[in-house]
């Protein structure tokens, strides 16, 4: 019996080998790993080139292509004429294959890497060998993961890997090779295409993170997945400091918080109820950027989730203790802050690193349909307050320019149809996911109540009627900001000039259905 054994990831290889070599297979392998193995006394381990009688070539690049490798391993051991064949060339059937490939994934996340480093870090003899093994796996076992030696050793001591094992390791070996590729494929696609030029081909490949206890609700499973081979920052690399496990809901708002406060410049605090924010401010201190989003909606922020785009101080913490919050994230905290909030037992703290774009395909949005997945770049786009217009008689005042920007980002994080009451950079009123704008606004008005008089709105398409104009007047919103598109404009301007309000196009749409 024979095991060939090349691995550049030598975690518990020894004592793995020295399980083979004791069950009674020779070893076999290759220049670094075969170093390593005899170093620890395990002398019996022949070099791949002794069994071919081929050198290794070009710096290494060849080593196990070779026939005599290969019929080893596809020979089927159930067809007379295959074992026939071998015997006539002197070939030995190979039982066993462990393969771990060059760290391709770890290269190209070096900030310093070049391509042509890039390049030589993609394994060809590694691949090949588990994708031949896997397929033979009826009679190879095959073994991608060092963390299934333990078990594999077991099996392979008392001679009872089964059927299922193999087909188990085999499976896991053709996701090995499949997220390798994708990985590599990804790294090499154009990365200066235009965006409305989406590639044929979208690899997308995920390694499972984290286990959750159930889905949206609990008749469903539920997991977290990560792209493979990335470091990965953002709300699903969160460090977690202090709390229970986070829920499915407990992400998709946890990301929903961190998404739109790291979209704001200025120091900000949102609060999260349903992937919305019920409450949203920037300001100088954070403490007050915190309370002014709590003010936004008091009653929607209990059992809510508070994000930060800078580090939470003691302050802060102290001015959120009274309230009960689900989870809190930000950047970092301050050992003060976090002793207070470490006080409430079942709050999950959060810290936020931003993301890495190591592979190109975590630039895109996927939203799953039935018998599809659609794709899109993200709504990255770069809104310039200097190329909006001007379409009403009055121009805004710098406040009202102020909060007409602050609406305009955070208009782009809620539900269409949405609609922001903004004033002194603090969220007042929001209308989110209505079937029509006019309803969008009743509630925003309803939600911001007597606050409303003197603010602005936003809204993130263009407003159909006028309408909706006459009843955010009727609000007291002096100032309107809005993409404009709409066949009626001018009677939407015209009502807003009636009322004196100024109003903003900016010509870009923010939906987020």
């Amino acid at each position: 019996m024979k095991a060939l054994i090349s691995v550049y990831d030598k975690s518990g290889i020894i004592e793995f080998a020295k399980t083979l070599a004791e069950s009674g297979f020779e070893l076999i392998s290759t220049g670094g790993t075969h170093r390593t193995l005899s170093e620890e006394g395990l002398l019996s381990v022949k070099q791949v080139s002794d069994i071919t009688g081929s050198p290794e070539i070009l710096d290494g690049r060849v080593k196990t292509l070779h026939p005599i490798i290969y019929a080893g391993l596809l020979a089927r051991r159930d067809l007379n004429s295959h074992m026939e064949e071998l015997e006539s060339q002197n070939i030995d059937p190979i039982d066993i294959v462990v393969v771990n490939l060059y760290p391709f994934s770890e290269t190209i996340n070096k900030p310093d890497v070049t391509f042509e480093e890039a390049l030589e870090n993609i394994d060809i003899g590694g691949p090949t060998m588990l994708r031949a093994a896997a397929k033979n796996h009826q009679s190879v076992a095959v073994i991608v993961d060092p963390g299934d030696y333990p078990w594999v050793s077991e099996k392979v001591a008392d001679n009872s890997l089964s059927k299922q094992d193999l087909r188990k390791l085999a499976a896991k070996a053709f996701h090995h090779v499949a997220q390798y590729d994708a990985l590599i494929a990804n790294y090499l696609s154009p990365t200066d295409a235009a965006e409305d030029n989406m590639p044929e081909n979208v690899n997308v490949s995920l390694k499972k993170f984290a286990s959750l206890r159930y889905g949206e609700n609990p008749h469903q499973s539920g997991a977290l997945y990560i792209p493979d081979g990335i470091t990965s920052g953002g709300l699903a690399g969160a460090r977690q400091l202090h709390g229970r496990e986070l829920s499915y809901n407990n992400y998709m708002d946890a990301d929903a918080a961190w998404r739109i406060v790291t979209d704001f410049a200025e120091n900000s605090s949102v609060v999260i109820k349903h992937a919305n924010p019920c409450g949203l401010a920037s300001n100088d201190e954070q403490v007050i950027a915190y309370k002014n989003a709590f003010d936004g909606d008091t009653v929607s922020a209990f059992g809510g989730i508070v994000g930060f785009n800078s580090t939470v101080d003691r302050e802060t913490a102290e001015a959120m203790s009274p309230v009960f919050y689900e989870v809190v994230v930000a950047p970092d905290y301050s050992p003060e802050g976090l002793e207070i909030l470490t006080k409430k037992r079942n709050l999950r703290i959060l810290a936020v690193d931003p993301v890495t774009q190591s592979t190109r395909f975590v630039g895109y949005d996927y939203r799953v349909i039935s018998g599809g997945i659609l794709v899109q770049h993200p709504d990255n786009s770069i809104d310039d307050p200097d190329l909006w217009e001007t379409a009403t008689d009055r121009q805004p005042t710098e406040q009202e320019r102020l909060d007409l920007r602050f609406a305009w980002k955070a208009v782009k994080h809620i539900k269409s149809n949405a609609i922001v009451f903004a004033k002194e950079q603090t969220l007042v009123g929001m209308g989110a996911g209505q079937p029509n704008r006019v309803v969008s606004v009743h509630l925003a008005q309803r939600i911001s109540d007597a606050k409303a008089k003197g603010s602005v709105i936003a809204s993130d398409a263009f407003f159909p009627f006028p309408d909706n104009i006459a009843l955010a007047a009727q609000a007291g919103i002096t100032a309107v900001i809005q993409p404009g598109g709409s066949i009626r404009d001018d009677e939407v301007i015209a009502e807003a000039n009636k009322h004196g309000m100024a109003m903003l196009l900016t010509g870009v749409r923010h939906f987020r259905h």
